[in-house]
C-alpha cells in the first residue's frame, strides 16, 4: 500500500470522529507535555546548580587542606613544614596542568572607614592576584589586586559588597572606590568594590524591598570579604604575631589551585600530590578537597528526579496507548464491512495491517504534536513559581524525546488491533450488517 494513501485514508477516519479521536489523544497529550516540562524543570534545576557551583569556583577548584599524618608517618610528622608559599611556588613551577595557584593567610581584625567610623571586626584577607579567578570574582567597580601590588607591598584594598554596604551605607560602588578603610587601625587605599552575590529568594526580596529571610546563604563570605595584597598581609598585619616566620615559611591559612583543563583533572591532581610529596618531606600531612562528590551528587539527584517524572510521565503515555487501542479496536467493529470488500476487491492482509497501524500513529503523533503546545504552557506556568535560578529550559532532546515516545504508544498498542483488522475473514465480513 502506497504509505501517502494510507496518511490520507487515516487523516479521513480521524477527521470523521474528531470527538473520539480527541479522548483518545488526551493521555498523550497529558503524557508528553508532562514529561517535556519534566525535563525542563529538572534541566533548568541542573543549569541553576551548575551557576551557583561556577560563581563558588567551579569543579576546577581544588583546596589544599590540612590533615593528620597516617600512622606510619606520624612520627615524622615534625618534618614536615606544612603549607606553606613554597608550596604554591612549587606547584607553580612543576604542576603544568594547574593554572592559578591562591595562597591565602587571614586575620581577623578590626575594620572601620577613615577616621574610625562604622566599625566592625572582619577576617582579612591577604591574597594574590590568582584569587580573583580561582574564585570567580566579578568587580562592580574598580580593579582587583595586582602582582604589582604583591611586588610593592601596597597598602590597598579590595572590599566585597556587602563590608561596603555597611562601612558607606548609600554610596555606589564607583564613589566608593579611592576611600580609605582602616584595617588594624592602618590606612588602605580601596581600589575595588566586588558584585553582589545573592540567592535567587534574596533577590527577589532585595527586589520587593524586603529583607530575606533565608537562612543558607551560599555567598554569604565572597560579600564579606576583605582582601589586602599578601606581602602587605604577611608584613604589616602578621609578622608582629609571628616574628620568627619568614615570607616562605609562614604558614597558611588556605591554598587553593585552579585545574586549568578538565580532561586532565585527575593528572593535575597526582602532579599536585607529587609535589606536596616533596615539599612535605614524604609527610602525607595534606589532603585535596574537590568538588566532584559535590557535583556527583548533584547530578544524582537530577537524574533522580528526571526519573521519576519519566515515570510518572509513562504512566500517562500508557494510558494513552489503551485508550488509542480502545479506539481502533472500536473503529475496526464499525469498518468491517468495509474491510470485507476491500479484502475482496483485492486488498491483501498486510496492507489493512499496515493501514489500521498507520491510523494509530497518526493518532499519537498529533497528540505528541498537542502534547508540545501544552508543555509550553505548562513550563510558563513552572516559569512563574519556579526560583529564578532554576527556570525551567526546554531542549530539543526533550521534545524529540517526548513525541518519539508517543509514536512508540502508538505503534504499540495499534499492533493488536492491526492484527485483528488484518484476520477478518472477507466472506463473513462481507455479510456484517
Amino acid at each position: 500500500m502506497n504509505p501517502l494513501v494510507a496518511i490520507s485514508i487515516g487523516l479521513r477516519e480521524i477527521a470523521a470522529h474528531k470527538f473520539r479521536t480527541c479522548l483518545s489523544m488526551l493521555g498523550i497529550i497529558l503524557g508528553v507535555s508532562s514529561l517535556i516540562a519534566t525535563m525542563a524543570l529538572t534541566r533548568g534545576i541542573e543549569e541553576g546548580t551548575r551557576v551557583f557551583m561556577q560563581q563558588l569556583g567551579g569543579l576546577e577548584l581544588v583546596s589544599i587542606a590540612n590533615k593528620e599524618p597516617s600512622s606510619r608517618k606520624y612520627e615524622f610528622a615534625n618534618l614536615s613544614p606544612g603549607r606553606t608559599l613554597r608550596d604554591a611556588e612549587a606547584i607553580r613551577r612543576s604542576a603544568s596542568f594547574i593554572s592559578h595557584v591562591s595562597p591565602e593567610i587571614n586575620l581577623n581584625t578590626a575594620v572601620a572607614t577613615e577616621g574610625g567610623g562604622n566599625p566592625e571586626r572582619r577576617v582579612v584577607q591577604g591574597v594574590y592576584p590568582d584569587h580573583f579567578v580561582i574564585g570567580m570574582q566579578e568587580a562592580a567597580a574598580g580593579r582587583f589586586l595586582t602582582p604589582l601590588d604583591i611586588e610593592r607591598g601596597s597598602r590597598c584594598a579590595v572590599v566585597g559588597d556587602t563590608v561596603a554596604k555597611n562601612l558607606w551605607p548609600g554610596i555606589p560602588p564607583e564613589l566608593i572606590v579611592g576611600k580609605t578603610i582602616l584595617i588594624d587601625n592602618r590606612p588602605f587605599e580601596v581600589v575595588g568594590v566586588l558584585a553582589l552575590y545573592e540567592m535567587e529568594e534574596q533577590a527577589r526580596a532585595r527586589r520587593a524591598g524586603k529583607k530575606s529571610t533565608r537562612g543558607f546563604d551560599g555567598f554569604r563570605k565572597k560579600n564579606e570579604r576583605v582582601l589586602v595584597p599578601f606581602t602587605t598581609m604577611f608584613h604589616e598585619l602578621r609578622s608582629g604575631a609571628f616574628p620568627l616566620d619568614s615570607l616562605e615559611t609562614m604558614k597558611l591559612d588556605t591554598l587553593n589551585v585552579r585545574v586549568g583543563d578538565l580532561d586532565y583533572f585527575h593528572p593535575a591532581l597526582d602532579q599536585v600530590r607529587a609535589v606536596l610529596d616533596i615539599t612535605h618531606r614524604g609527610v602525607d600531612d595534606f589532603d585535596l578537597e574537590t568538588r566532584q562528590d559535590w557535583f556527583d551528587r548533584m547530578e544524582s539527584s537530577v537524574r533522580a528526579t528526571r526519573l521519576s517524572g519519566g515515570l510518572i510521565s509513562a504512566i500517562s503515555l500508557v494510558v494513552g496507548g489503551i485508550g488509542i487501542m480502545n479506539i481502533m479496536l472500536a473503529s475496526i467493529s464499525e469498518r468491517v464491512r468495509e474491510i470485507g470488500i476491500r479484502l475482496a476487491v483485492g486488498a491483501r492482509q498486510r496492507d489493512i495491517f499496515w493501514q489500521i497501524l498507520i491510523e494509530s500513529i497518526l493518532v499519537s503523533l498529533l497528540g505528541g504534536l498537542l502534547g508540545i503546545l501544552a508543555s509550553l504552557g505548562l513550563i510558563e506556568i513552572l516559569k512563574t513559581i519556579a526560583p529564578d535560578q532554576n527556570v525551567p529550559v526546554l531542549t530539543p532532546d526533550a521534545i524529540l524525546l517526548a513525541v518519539g515516545f508517543a509514536i512508540a504508544a502508538g505503534l504499540l498498542s495499534g499492533l493488536y488491533p492491526s492484527a485483528k483488522a488484518s484476520g477478518i475473514d472477507p466472506i463473513t465480513a462481507l455479510r456484517y450488517e
